[in-house]
């Protein structure tokens, strides 16, 4: 048997190898030490507090989520809104200012295997670009919500935004739901369609040409509508769905006589584009208006 011997070199430079090594450890320990949230806690803006995982399943069907969306959730927290959201096979980022809370949320991501469809970044909700989101979810407070908004009025129509707990201000939702006796909002972002519209199309016969003057305040639209022999056609039945629009326009034919027009159209910038069906025939016509004027 063969015992082996340090020198004293040998014996003091091990020891202070061992020495050095230990706060390297230690260090290593805390970073592998997962942080644990404490609800209520104080973040940038907000206190956090998770939404329940009722809620967030339900928010996501308010949505109408699909793979074929982009998903920000802005104030992630601890994730799960965005991991509920990868799991439904979506590409899902989470805006967090807290970067324990992003670390965290990276590791959950691994860990439920969504980690390729689950980004998480470090930044301010109001600094960061997510205008080529589809669907945005939030759990902010009504200050903050309110300041977000104008952002969201200019992103693409259609896009779909909702939120736990708190309202847009005067901003109407276009769906309110109830889990637990929590409640969650869906806005549909507008297309911007006030002003003045110009367009003919062929009607009893011949070309008939129109004129609407729209007012809007969120999805909400009102005006009149002139048709090519100066009166006045009334306009009913306004509604707005992102960027799809519905009218009637009822015209006066006799003393007692009125044809009503169905309109339907797709926005896009100072176009509409659609089809009307002709009240005798049935027959679908195309239309196009332009925008003359934003006022």
């Amino acid at each position: 048997m063969h015992r082996s011997t340090l020198t004293a070199p040998g014996f003091f430079a091990a020891l202070l190898a061992a020495a050095l090594a230990l706060p390297a450890s230690a260090q290593n320990a805390a970073k592998d030490r997962e942080y644990t949230p404490t609800v209520g806690q104080e973040g940038k803006d907000v206190i956090w507090v998770p939404t329940p995982q009722a809620l967030v399943e339900r928010m996501l069907d308010m949505a109408k989520l699909t793979t074929q969306d982009i998903h920000y959730d802005l104030g992630s927290g601890d994730g799960r809104t965005v991991i509920t959201a990868a799991k439904r096979g979506v590409q899902a980022t989470g805006v967090e200012y807290n970067p324990d809370m992003v670390v965290l949320s990276e590791r959950a991501a691994v860990k439920e295997g969504v980690s390729a469809r689950a980004k998480f970044i470090r930044g301010d909700i109001f600094e960061t670009d997510f205008s080529h989101a589809t669907v945005v979810t939030l759990y902010l407070l009504p200050s903050l919500n309110l300041k977000l908004r104008p952002t969201i009025l200019k992103m693409k129509p259609g896009t779909r935004v909702v939120s736990h707990a708190f309202s847009m201000d005067d901003w109407q939702p276009d769906q309110t739901d109830n889990v637990e006796g929590r409640t969650a909002y869906l806005w549909i972002v507008p297309a911007q369609v006030e002003g003045t519209w110009r367009w003919s199309a062929a009607a009893g016969g011949g070309q008939k040409e129109y004129e609407l003057m729209l007012r809007q305040q969120f999805q909400q639209v009102e005006g009149l509508a002139k048709l090519d022999n100066g009166r006045m056609g009334q306009l009913r039945n306004v509604k707005l769905h992102g960027d799809q629009i519905s009218f009637s326009i009822h015209e006066t034919t006799g003393i007692s006589g009125s044809i009503r027009r169905d309109f339907t159209g797709r926005v896009s910038g100072n176009t509409i584009q659609g089809v009307f069906k002709q009240p005798d025939t049935g027959n679908e016509v195309k239309w196009t208006a332009t925008r003359v004027s934003n006022h």
